[in-house]
């Protein structure tokens, strides 16, 4: 129980206090750079800006102090809790995400996740979909036209892009044979020959032993490319962040369906889009990019070589320094990405987004779950000893 409070302690203060205030910065920073200007540097500590990282820490400020409006005829009750479905859905989503491995010290043997259930992609896929039931009653309850419009649009938008976020990673199910995040982490740590298809051949042709020393990481960016592009579109318009960010269209709807709101209450719907920026992130990360697992090096290979020179307590503090750290340098780069891709496209039309989810996603991860079982199955065809390699 104490591991389970720590390790959720630490999800939510890396998740809630650290990386969804600096993504505040880097959005405005980021978007500077790209457009060739300063970005945010007026806040100040005697005079030091800091690059401009006290912004996030008046944000704060600014929306605690700022008079909470209710309009009239709006649903009180609903109106106050719809900020709050928003943003728990956000935080305990992480909860299933692995930031690390298994280790021992001693007698005590725990791996780095709040919970590490058979199920968690599962898990994952029900909790995002709680967040509309937030942005349906922000519009509602708000008794506005426009915030009605929005939360009509963030339906729609998020009912259908849940069906082909789900179907997009049918391949990785089937690829790695499990739901289990953890599960899936352990199988991309090794590697893959990348002409291992040659066995399927009688021999391979003298001199090329040298192809099997070719290998990539076994991530299921390697073996699952399409759902990888599939699902980072798909949770990326779950999220409702640009290009896909028509439930909240200014130039259209004001804000959308939290146009009505003020105060920390407004505040609560941002933060809960900046922290699903930082579990869309890992949830990628932990099914496409190794999780924790460090390219070409294991954790046995670590660990032995850490031992070897300092015991097997150290090798396994230090292995887990590492892996923690490789988890949140891929969460960082998929962090820049997503505001890259943010500032790099416009808005779609919203007949272009629901072309996009129908007539093209659906039809490629449907696609792509065809190739993946076609391939499984020339996959068996190789010899036994060769297919384990």
């Amino acid at each position: 129980m104490i591991l389970v409070v720590a390790k959720t302690l630490f999800i939510l203060i890396v998740v809630t206090l650290l990386f969804a205030p600096l993504i505040t910065w880097v959005e405005r920073k980021q978007s500077a750079i790209m457009q060739d200007r300063i970005g945010a540097n007026r806040a100040d500590l005697a005079g030091m800006t800091f690059l401009g990282l006290l912004h996030p820490a008046a944000d704060v400020i600014k929306l605690l102090s700022k008079e909470d409006l209710v309009p009239a005829g709006a649903n009180r009750f609903l109106h106050a809790l719809a900020p709050i479905l928003s943003a728990v859905p956000a935080l305990i989503a992480f909860a299933v995400i692995p930031y690390g491995a298994t280790y021992r010290f001693g007698d005590t043997t725990f791996t780095l996740v709040a919970a590490d259930i058979d199920w968690g992609v599962l898990y994952l896929l029900v909790i995002g979909s709680l967040a509309t039931y937030g942005s349906v009653l922000a519009g509602w309850a708000s008794r506005s036209n426009w915030s009605m419009l929005g939360a009509i649009r963030a339906t729609a938008q998020m009912i259908s892009y849940e069906v082909t976020m789900g179907l997009s990673i049918v391949g990785i199910f089937m690829v790695f044979g499990s739901l289990k995040l953890t599960d899936m982490a352990v199988a991309q740590d090794t590697t893959f020959r990348v002409f291992g298809f040659l066995d399927l051949f009688a021999s391979l042709p003298a001199g090329a032993g040298w192809l099997n020393a070719i290998r990539l990481p076994n991530w299921g960016i390697f073996l699952q490319p399409l759902a990888f592009l599939l699902f980072l579109t798909c949770i990326m318009a779950e999220n409702k962040r640009p290009p896909f960010d028509l439930p909240e269209a200014d130039s259209e709807l004001v804000a959308g369906y939290f146009t009505e709101y003020s105060g920390m209450r407004f505040g609560l719907f941002y933060m809960a889009e900046f922290i699903e920026v930082v579990v869309i992130a890992g949830a990628v990360a932990a099914l496409f990019l190794g999780g924790w697992a460090v390219p070409y090096l294991s954790q046995e290979t670590i660990t032995a070589g850490v031992a070897s020179l300092f015991g097997e307590g150290f090798a396994n503090l230090v292995c887990m320094l590492i892996h923690v750290g490789c988890f949140f340098s891929k969460v960082v780069f998929l962090v820049w990405l997503q505001m890259l891709i943010r500032w790099s496209f416009p808005r779609f039309r919203y007949d272009q987004l629901m072309d996009l989810c129908w007539k093209v996603i659906l039809p490629l991860s449907l696609l792509n779950i065809f190739l993946t079982a076609a391939g499984m199955l020339l996959a068996q065809q190789i010899a036994p000893g060769a297919a384990a390699s």
